[in-house]
């Protein structure tokens, strides 16, 4: 196990520099062909371009890039895995190509992450930032602040720093000494750090000026915050995807609200819990058929409720209301088949078209007790995330992977894996979107 799970941390990290000098006098190495034959990746390449194909490191700026990186600890990363090969390079050339390689690796692994997400989840859309490395790594060569640089890179906001405060406390309290046994202390300081590490990963992936006017869904807790203007002024609970119908992890604009929605039944749902269902069942709950497609009409029993929030997406995710209040008074709340329930909607459907100006035509709209659309003057941006250890109330709180979606970021961070629970892998059975 790596390092057995970076079990000193800090500690670890320490003193990982290599002390090799990038050449006998002290001096860069001259450019050459070497440099060209030791440089590999589209990035790299793009740096040395950038500098004519000059060669780029100083014992002062590889003592710069070592130091730096030994932090990666603060961001639940181990530095080992950036510095590592340039203790492996043979000859200057190479070492010079390395240590550009290290420098541009952990400044991507801090601006945009260490894993991509696209690549852990089938529909991950959330916007990313995307820098340009290349460039910024020769300015701060060329002004003598890679430090500063590369811990600008990271979110400098008040929750990053949180989780990554307390994974550095968590990670000494897990740290094992020598001959001795792990306790069950350890044992749940090392779960814990595992999840901070994940956590701190997914806030990389953010891009660091979200929209000021926004709605935030963590899927992971099943909450939901709207900000306007820079300020979260309304935080409610959802309910979101059970296992094995997740809600996915997105960004799609709230373009519309819908009054007394009526809800077309996906295929999936119409030939599975509902194949079975009687005619008089179909008739007790307002469900006709429509051109092909199940239907329910309108109404308080319907089960996207009274309001729909529309969203533009491709997998015909949105918010809604529901008749299923219980819910929401439930500490796990992942029942639904991947739309998002919000508590009180339609309370919350009054502040939108009030912040809209629009809280007249949304009222005629209610009042006609029929499917009814009121288009947002102003689209807001929705973000669907998962996230299991966040910062509330001016402390971190964390909850069950319910999906087992850590459990694919920790692997590709080479974190080791943990057994699923069955609780996390039950399902609610519930009809609604």
């Amino acid at each position: 196990m790596r390092s057995i799970f970076w079990l000193s941390f800090v500690l670890l990290l320490a003193g990982c520099g290599n002390g090799q000098p990038a050449a006998p006098d002290g001096k860069a190495p001259a450019a050459g062909e070497g440099l060209r034959a030791a440089v590999s990746g589209p990035l790299a390449t793009r740096f040395y371009e950038g500098r004519q194909w000059r060669t780029a490191w100083t014992p002062e700026t590889e003592a710069a890039l070592t130091a730096a990186i030994n932090d990666a600890a603060r961001h639940g990363l181990e530095g080992n895995d950036f510095l590592a090969p340039i203790g492996r390079a043979r000859t200057p050339a190479a070492r010079d190509a390395a240590l550009t390689l290290a420098a541009l690796t952990y400044a991507g692994a801090l601006a945009r992450g260490r894993t991509d997400p696209a690549g852990l989840s089938e529909h991950y859309s959330v916007p990313r930032p995307d820098p340009d490395l290349a460039a910024g790594l020769n300015r701060a060569l060329a002004e003598n602040g890679l430090g500063d640089w590369l811990a600008g890179l990271a979110p400098q906001d008040a929750e990053y720093r949180a989780l990554s405060d307390a994974y550095l406390a968590t990670g000494r309290a897990a740290t094992v000494a020598p001959g001795r046994p792990a306790t069950a202390a350890n044992r749940a300081a090392l779960e814990q750090a595992r999840t901070l590490a994940v956590n701190l990963e997914r806030r990389r992936w953010l891009e660091r000026t979200p929209p000021a006017t926004r709605i935030d869904v963590n899927t992971g807790a099943a909450t939901m915050t709207y900000w306007r203007d820079g300020a979260a002024v309304d935080s409610r609970r959802a309910v979101v995807g059970e296992p094995g119908k997740e809600t996915p992890e997105l960004a799609s604009p709230l373009y519309r609200l819908v009054a007394n929605p009526t809800w077309t039944i996906p295929r999936s749902i119409q030939n599975g819990e509902l194949a079975s269902k009687s005619a008089a069942y179909l008739r007790r709950n307002n469900m006709e058929m429509r051109d092909g497609w199940l239907v329910q009409k309108s109404g308080p029993r319907n089960s996207l409720g009274l309001v729909k929030f529309d969203m533009l997406n491709d997998q015909q995710i949105y918010l809604h209301d529901t008749p299923a209040k219980a819910l929401f008074g439930q500490d796990d709340r992942h029942a639904s088949h991947g739309c998002v329930r919000i508590d009180d909607a339609l309370g919350f459907a009054q502040m939108i078209a009030t912040d809209q100006g629009v809280l007249d035509q949304w009222r005629e709209a209610l009042a006609t007790n029929e499917e009814a659309m009121v288009p947002l003057p102003r689209r807001i941006p929705v973000r669907l995330m998962y996230q299991t250890a966040f910062l509330a109330n001016g402390r971190i709180t964390f909850v069950p992977d319910a999906y087992g979606w850590d459990d694919k970021v920790a692997e590709a961070l080479g974190l080791p894996s943990r057994p699923r629970s069955a609780a996390a892998r039950r399902r609610a059975g519930d009809l609604g979107p």
